[in-house]
């Protein structure tokens, strides 16, 4: 059973299953260091693109965030302590434009999530390359995985290769399926039929 202090921090319809369980969209890639990089894209200050090889981004500086982690089929791990680049410092490496209200982070075989600028830019916002102090595991996302644990986690991609800076908000993978345009566990916001208007794009 979850501690008292873990069922206050619960939101609406979530449980703390027994386990960690794994749940992703597709195979699981194959890292090779030498080919991999991370492109930041779209609506640039600088208007080009920028690519950050594996040693770069490696290099950027590290923080971490304890946070709880809630998947919308209504489990939730409490407490994981993520260790990588916070979004801010990517943002600070490579700024969007004036203008820019939302990010798509693109992870491998085209999967996608977008986000509010405001959810991108939280400090608990972090390119996470750690998980309780050891390598992402594969399944888990290694190398490179978002984690925005204020919404539901198919918003925290698997397997970040890019992010998109966007003038004008563009749905995702799942929330082009179906799925709630925000995320917000706290609302229940799971589902495109329970979206408000002004929640997502036309």
């Amino acid at each position: 059973m979850p501690d008292p202090t873990e069922e206050d921090r619960l939101p609406p319809g979530q449980h703390v299953p027994r386990g960690h369980p794994v749940v992703h969209y597709g195979r699981v890639p194959t890292f090779r260091p030498e080919k991999w990089n991370l492109s930041v894209f779209g609506a640039t200050a600088s208007g080009q693109e920028a690519r950050l090889t594996w040693p770069e981004f490696s290099a950027l500086p590290r923080t971490t965030v304890v946070a709880d982690f809630h998947c919308v089929t209504k489990f939730s791990i409490m407490g994981k302590e993520w260790g990588g680049v916070s979004a801010g410092t990517l943002m600070r490496a490579a700024p969007p434009a004036p203008g820019v209200g939302h990010v798509m982070v693109w992870g491998e075989y085209g999967y996608s999530a977008n986000l509010r600028l405001a959810d991108f830019e939280r400090d608990s916002t972090i390119f996470a390359l750690e998980l309780d102090e050891r390598p992402l595991t594969a399944e888990r996302g290694f190398p490179v995985r978002i984690v925005v644990p204020h919404l539901y986690a198919w918003k925290s991609v698997k397997w970040v290769r890019a992010v998109e800076y966007l003038l004008d908000d563009r749905r995702g993978f799942w929330e082009d399926r179906g799925y709630h345009n925000l995320g917000d566990p706290w609302r229940e916001q799971r589902y495109a039929y329970q979206e408000d208007p002004g929640d997502g794009p036309p």
